[in-house]
This record gives structure tokens, C-alpha cells and sequence, in this order.
């Protein structure tokens, strides 16, 4: 009788084929990560495929480099000083006192996973945080939803001035009022549901006057973000007035933010194109719609080379130096609301 040529040891064998149960939601998972990445190459290709590549250099060629890549630097450091300041509150009352300098470094080496999205730096945060300083992750979870909360709290009312400055019915900065209003009550009656909820604690404990003070402190961040957005059409001839800049910048701000394409790419071009053409220079439509698409590829390319030189910079310089530093005595969270 032969032996047969399976008597080896189990190293020996070849690995297992994996099954169809198992494949298939791998490869789904893929896609999911892939979509995003497919999705934004199709807009730059549809924005792309629109435009007079002469005009489109020539708009290029307008531009003082050196001084916008500057101008990106100096842009990507105020935003990242004055998040910090907004966001490090939060934690603070509700999960540990975070050191300024400390979150400074971590928000900076965020950059790095924001690249693929501004969620997924989000996510990165929370996640440091609550392993750094041994609170929970749904409590962290939960002071990040306060962090949000200010933001959309800074859009609403940017919105509710916007829309009357720019001639709109005063209903509609009712109706956004009405909406951040609802919220507040919301939080000022604390059912007893959601207040008991690990996840929405936080936000219930921050309460009224918490979400007012986060609210105030994220001032700064929204104007350095809403300047970042509008100035750079400015190099590029596309001039838009405040006024309007008032009610379609916020637009394109949120817009960028949103889980749809790495870094705002395609989604960026394809919204500013259909806002601000009337504002773009040139005699033609041709023109028009090049310097519009030369100050958003321009500006997505600075920002995304600059944050990721400072993020990869602090990720691999300084975040391991602040992860020795977890404290080993110290109480795990200070609860301290507002």
C-alpha cells in the first residue's frame, strides 16, 4: 500500500482555502474602503473632463506659488491651534485634564488618518484618549458628540445670519434656530432614557451652559476654517463677496467634511463649480469654470502635503513619548460638567 501524502505534521499542510462565508464579506469590506477612493477619482474626472486644459494652466500660471503654499502652512497651523482650543474644554470637563500642548500633538498627528477622511481622524482621537487615560470608550464617544455638537451649533448660527444678509426670508433663520433651540430643551429636560444611555451621557452632563461655553470657544475655529475656504478662490481671480460667502462657504465647509471622498476631492470641485462660477473671472465659461477648478485641485493638493508632513511628523516624533505617559494613579476621568 502507498502512504499517503498527507502523513506530515499539520505545517506541512496546505493552508485552508477559505470558504465563500468568509470571502464575501471581506471582499464587501474592500469595496466599502474602495468607494470612496473610486467616487472622487470620478468627480476630478468629470470636473477634469469639462474644462479648457489652456485655460486651466493659464490659471495655474497666475498664481504666486511660494506665497499660497505659505499661505496653506500658516492656514493649516491657526486651524490646528484653535480646534485645540475648542476641543481640548470639552475633554477636559468631561474626560481628563488633557494637557493644551498634549492634545495640540494629537490633533496634528490626526491629520494623518483625516486624509481619508475627517471622521476617520475623528475616530482616531477618541480612540487615543480613551486608551491613554482608561475611561471608557462610549464615555469618550460621548464628549466627542459635545465636540460635534458645537460645531454644527457654530454652522447653524452662521447659517441663521447668512440667510437674511443675503436677502433670504427671515423664516429660514427661524427655522435653524428653531432646530438648535429644540436641541437645547432636549438637553435641559434630560429624559431619563437618553440620559441614562453610556454613549449620551456626556452630552446631558455638559448640558445647556456647557454646550453655550463649547459653543463660544469653537468661534475662532469656524472663522479660521471659513477663511480657509474662501480666501484661496482669491488667488485665482474668483472673487466672491462676503455677502454670499456668508451663505455658500458653509455649504462647501460641510460638504467637504461629509464620509463621501478622501479630503473633499471631487466633491469640492464639483459644488464650487456650480456656486461660484458667477464670481470667477473671464470673459467665457470656459475660463470661468478653469479658475474655479485651478483653486480647488490647488488648494485640496497644498492642504493634503502639508497635513500630511505634520502629521506624519508628530505621529512618528512625538505621539509615542505621549503614550509613555499614561498615568498609572491618577483618577480615570474627571466629571466635572458643566
Amino acid at each position: 500500500m502507498r502512504s499517503s501524502p498527507h502523513t506530515g505534521t499539520f505545517a506541512d499542510a496546505p493552508p485552508p482555502r477559505p470558504r465563500d462565508g468568509d470571502l464575501q464579506p471581506r471582499l464587501a469590506g474592500r469595496a466599502r474602503r474602495a468607494l470612496p477612493f473610486a467616487l472622487a477619482a470620478a468627480l476630478v474626472a468629470f470636473v477634469l473632463g469639462r474644462l479648457d486644459f489652456d485655460a486651466f494652466r493659464a490659471a495655474l500660471s497666475r498664481v504666486d506659488a511660494p506665497l499660497f503654499v505659505a499661505f496653506a502652512a500658516l492656514f493649516v497651523l491657526a486651524l490646528l491651534g484653535a480646534d485645540t482650543f475648542a476641543t481640548v474644554l470639552v475633554y477636559r470637563r468631561l474626560i481628563a485634564p488633557v494637557a493644551f500642548r498634549d492634545f495640540l500633538v494629537l490633533r496634528g498627528a490626526s491629520y494623518l488618518p483625516s486624509l481619508l477622511n475627517h471622521h476617520v481622524g475623528q475616530a482616531f482621537i477618541t480612540v487615543f484618549l480613551a486608551r491613554v487615560h482608561a475611561v471608557p470608550l462610549a464615555r469618550v464617544a460621548g464628549a466627542t458628540l459635545v465636540v460635534y455638537a458645537s460645531w454644527l451649533g457654530c454652522l447653524l448660527l452662521l447659517g441663521a445670519v447668512a440667510v437674511p444678509a443675503n436677502g433670504g426670508p427671515l423664516a429660514g433663520s427661524a427655522l435653524l434656530l428653531a432646530a438648535g433651540a429644540l436641541y437645547l430643551a432636549i438637553l435641559a429636560l434630560r429624559p431619563a432614557r437618553l440620559a441614562r444611555a453610556k454613549l449620551l451621557a456626556p452630552l446631558f452632563e455638559a448640558g445647556v451652559r456647557g454646550h453655550l461655553v463649547a459653543l463660544a470657544a469653537r468661534i475662532p475655529h469656524l472663522l479660521v476654517l471659513f477663511a480657509g475656504t474662501w480666501l484661496p478662490f482669491w488667488f485665482f481671480d474668483v472673487r466672491i463677496p462676503l455677502g454670499a460667502a456668508l451663505t455658500y462657504i458653509p455649504i462647501l465647509m460641510v460638504a467637504v467634511t461629509l464620509p463621501i471622498t478622501p479630503q473633499g476631492f471631487g466633491t469640492r470641485d464639483v459644488l464650487a463649480a456650480a456656486l461660484f462660477e458667477g464670481f470667477a473671472a473671464g470673459a467665457t465659461r470656459d475660463a470661468r469654470l478653469a479658475a474655479i477648478a485651478a483653486s480647488t485641485t490647488t488648494w485640496a493638493v497644498a492642504l493634503t502635503l502639508v497635513e500630511a508632513a505634520l502629521g506624519l511628523a508628530l505621529l512618528r516624533g512625538v505621539l509615542p513619548h505621549m503614550e509613555a505617559k499614561r498615568p498609572t494613579d491618577a483618577p480615570p476621568s474627571g466629571h466635572d460638567a458643566a
